[in-house]
């Protein structure tokens, strides 16, 4: 199984067994992308894992330059991977660094002829999320007791995660000052530093003010700064969030869930009311509009249900 290292942790320093071309190809790789605008601190990570992996692998075969790689060496080293058990996804990911990688080594001209150029990707599978019924959520919600500040604080999370359909790390991103109670508003700052902002229901915004009033202050003194916090007072990371949310669900009976679960389930329930592919899109934060449109098969189900219910002659 692959690898995963906590976001923000810092990459692995490239191996002294390796070649000197193999090094000074990988401190060029590191310097470049911790320049580049828009890769969260996990992609980096992964990306400089991927670009070692691949080194070792060349080194294992007497391949001591980047120079001497073929298209052949680059399809023998993911062939390997699927044999190891990689999943397509991963194998997907390694093969955009490589990519990315080779691309640099042959602007830089420490490669003469990008082998990389060539390189196509596994196609990956297409797996249908996990979608919690309304009543699986509304247990979920509940499941943190608010007699403490971690479970008032859980709560807070819980309600943003299914209120706004935030990634885990735009919700444990945001500040205090990025949420208006009053309007109902978050602000959220995604992927490429773009920003949107989505509405929060009433459940949310009653549960992240008894947060701020009860729960925080017992926390910190300060009204300003980050919104969910750990119990020493620091930013809840993306792993705090995973934690909690598996906790709630345990404590609920729902199953497995994560805080991408609840992401998946805030898309598919606007779908089912009736809400629009387009105004999805947007409210996920989405790109590409085929990226929402996977939310289009869990509701299928719905849509069927509904005909065949509703429908004098189905």
């Amino acid at each position: 199984m692959e690898e995963r290292s906590g976001d923000g942790a810092p990459p692995a320093q490239p191996d002294a067994s390796l070649p000197p071309a193999w090094r000074h190809a990988l401190a060029v790789f590191q310097a470049h992308l911790d320049d580049e605008r828009g890769l969260t601190a996990h992609t980096v990570v992964a990306y400089l894992r991927d670009a070692r992996q691949f080194a070792a692998f060349c080194a294992d075969f007497a391949i001591d330059d980047p120079d001497e790689v073929e298209l052949l060496v680059l399809r023998r080293w993911l062939a390997s991977l699927t044999e190891r058990g990689y999943a397509r996804a991963s194998l997907g990911r390694k093969a955009a660094a490589i990519r990315g990688f080779f691309a640099l080594l042959t602007r830089r001209g420490l490669v003469a002829d990008d082998p990389a150029r060539a390189l196509g990707s596994p196609r990956a599978e297409r797996r249908l999320p996990r979608v919690l019924k309304p009543d699986q959520v509304a247990r979920l919600l509940v499941a943190p007791d608010p007699a403490t500040v971690t479970g008032l604080r859980d709560r807070a999370l819980l309600e943003l995660l299914y209120a706004s359909g935030a990634r885990v790390s735009e919700a444990v991103g945001l500040d205090v000052g990025a949420i208006d109670l009053g309007a109902r508003l978050a602000r959220l700052h995604g992927k490429r530093d773009r920003t949107r902002i989505v509405p929060l229901g009433e459940p949310a915004v009653l549960t992240v003010r008894r947060w701020l009033t009860e729960g925080r202050p017992q926390l910190v003194p300060e009204p300003g700064g980050p919104l969910l916090l750990t119990r020493r007072g620091t930013r809840m990371t993306a792993r705090d969030a995973w934690t909690a949310v598996d906790r709630a669900a345990r404590a609920a009976g729902v199953g497995k869930v994560t805080p991408h679960t609840l992401r998946h389930t805030y898309a598919t329930h606007l779908l089912e009311g009736g809400a629009d592919l387009r105004s999805v899109q947007e409210l996920l934060g989405h790109l590409n509009l085929a990226t929402t449109q996977l939310y289009t098969h869990v509701s299928r189900d719905h849509l069927r249900s509904a005909y065949e219910h509703a429908h004098p002659r189905a």
